[in-house]
């Protein structure tokens, strides 16, 4: 496990709103009371969460929401049970009370608690800052200009006379944390984050049938210069897409059968969330999540042994990669971000804990995986950003192509489906081009690929280098009962898999 010292900067300042909020009278107010009722551990979180939402139906708005959420959290743990009260009062004697309600809950919940709770020990980080790495906080641009720029952009794809429809969504996140615990860490911190999609439509007028195809931008840890500066092209994506549509809608169906595949990161980080990301997550292998997406094979007696994949893979965990939706400097127990393996030369070989599971499994200590999405929910064990590793000195996605005689390249999410174990799954994807004879030979539909987590890494025989890596992701990873959602981003290279099976989802009856 590593934990680098410097942490990610940025040009913005933490929300001035937020900080002139009186933070460590409530700190203090709450962890003095606490101290004075006999607990092991608290935490108070004061949190000012921003949300803003558009949405757009063939250039016209359709939705827009802005949300500001702003609260105070106390969690405790008195006589090794858990305790745990939330509130909107930002004001001390509030938060007092709200530490009197949750020495209440954890006193009530002691008899018939089945494990006392013991918490992983962390260093005291004294008072530290954080901002995330970003340029233009979306927040600052007048919303009319966010609306303008989706309206431009879906009139240049509605240009098209194969455009039937179009749809274009953006969603930004400003999220203020200030966190302070009996251990002697405070922390203030801001992340920013923000995701654009745009769709484009095609339809038959005779049959019905119509095809869709989305951009594959990714969601990022940055702010509004994504969609205006040079890190990503999106005048080149939108000007390619209705071409690629129409040879889409073009296309014929998918022969059922086994392919090479080989697999950009725009699709590939899906695949990864599902099979390894939640699978590696402790809790769900021990059995305590179970409810909400299930459990995992991926069980602690195989720690060491279990053959996740082929030689050349290599996973991280990691809540430090720049600009991760999971990123940050401190998790919501106030343990440090840190950076570590999870499979390594395609062995599992670490798993994704908190400070609970780190001393309920014998761990040295959590590798930062506790994370709260809103001040009225208690933390709990979440992803971080889980990441398959490029080769160094790797191949290019052209060179893997041209390894394949028969086989099927794939860009871009969709849908997919994986069993209660994150074991057995079924991806589709945005676009899928025909490999003959190392090169590519037309689109093609209806695609889909099958596989069990075991066999499908296995199956992965070359990874390309640092120049296909890809930092994909998504805002709405769920977990927990209340359920909450999470952010979380998935890095990988392109990548070439043998002989998997493809299915032809009209066939199948679905799509």
């Amino acid at each position: 496990m590593r934990t680098r010292v410097t942490r990610v900067e940025s040009r913005r300042s933490i929300d001035a709103e937020f900080t002139a909020l009186p933070l460590t009278a409530l700190a203090d107010a709450g962890l003095d009371r606490a101290r004075a009722l006999g607990v092991a551990h608290a935490d108070v979180r004061v949190e000012r969460i921003r949300t803003g939402d558009l949405g757009l139906h063939d250039a016209r708005l359709e939705t827009s929401h802005d949300d500001d959420q702003r609260g105070v959290a106390v969690r405790v743990v008195h006589d090794g049970t858990w305790g745990f009260a939330g509130g909107v009062d930002l004001t001390v004697d509030a938060v007092s009370r709200l530490v009197e309600e949750a020495v209440a809950i954890a006193k009530a919940s002691h008899p018939v608690a089945s494990e006392r709770v013991e918490l992983a020990p962390e260093a005291s980080y004294g008072e530290q800052t954080w901002v995330s790495a970003y340029e233009i906080d979306p927040f600052d641009v007048p919303v009319e200009e966010r609306i303008e720029l989706l309206e431009a952009w879906s009139r240049q794809l509605l240009a098209s006379p194969t455009v039937r429809h179009t749809d274009a969504t953006l969603k930004q996140v400003r999220e203020a944390k200030f966190y302070a615990d009996t251990n002697g860490t405070t922390t203030t911190q801001q992340r920013v984050r923000l995701q654009c999609q745009l769709t484009g439509i095609w339809v038959d007028e005779e049959s019905g049938r119509f095809e869709s195809m989305r951009t594959i931008a990714p969601p990022v840890g940055r702010g509004w210069e994504w969609l205006t500066g040079a890190h990503h092209d999106w005048a080149g994506e939108l000007a390619e897409l209705p071409e690629l549509l129409a040879e889409k809608a073009a296309a014929p169906s998918v022969e059922a059968g086994d392919y090479d595949l080989v697999i950009d990161p725009s699709n590939l980080w899906l695949t990864i969330h599902e099979s390894i990301g939640h699978a590696t997550e402790l809790d769900r292998a021990l059995g305590y999540e179970a409810n909400y997406a299930g459990t995992s094979f991926a069980t602690p007696d195989k720690l060491g042994s279990l053959e996740y994949g082929s030689h050349v893979m290599h996973v991280t965990g990691d809540r430090q990669a720049e600009h991760g939706l999971a990123t940050v400097g401190w998790d919501d127990e106030g343990v440090a971000g840190q950076t570590w393996d999870l499979v390594k030369d395609g062995i599992l070989v670490g798993y994704q804990l908190d400070r609970r599971i780190a001393a309920a499994t014998g761990a040295a200590r959590s590798n930062g995986c506790a994370f709260a999405d809103s001040p009225l929910h208690v933390p709990i064990q979440r992803m971080a950003n889980v990441s398959l590793q490029p080769a160094a000195g790797g191949a290019s996605t052209d060179e893997l192509i041209s390894g394949v005689d028969n086989g099927i390249f794939i860009i871009g999410d969709k849908s997919w489906s994986i069993d209660m174990q994150r074991y057995n799954f079924q991806f589709t994807g945005q676009r899928f081009f025909r490999i003959r004879n190392g090169r590519l030979d037309g689109m093609l539909r209806d695609v889909a690929y099958q596989s069990s987590t075991t066999d499908f890494w296995g199956a992965m025989d070359a990874v390309g280098g640092p120049q296909t890596y890809v930092l994909g992701g998504a805002f709405n990873c769920g977990k927990g009962q209340p359920g909450q959602v999470a952010p979380v981003s998935h890095g990988c290279p392109s990548a070439r898999f043998r002989g998997i099976r493809i299915l032809n989802t009209v066939q199948e009856g679905h799509k």
